[in-house]
């Protein structure tokens, strides 16, 4: 239905955005200042980060076999 290129334009744009707001409300859950929400969004942003990638390579490994 869509073109290869669109839907992993879809990806390179809106992954990102989704990381950032997600990890936004996550750390305002949890904190009231907004200095310690912008320093947990920063590190719980890079955990998921982490998380996903590690989900990428081990995709891409398999399918690789």
């Amino acid at each position: 239905m869509f073109a290869d290129g669109f839907t992993s334009s879809i990806y390179l744009w809106h992954l990102p955005l989704l990381i950032i707001l997600v990890s936004l409300v996550y750390s305002a859950t949890r904190y009231d200042q907004w200095g310690l929400i912008f320093r947990e969004a920063f590190r719980w942003g890079g955990r998921l980060v982490l998380f996903l990638g590690g989900i990428v390579v081990v995709m891409f490994l398999v399918n690789k076999m």
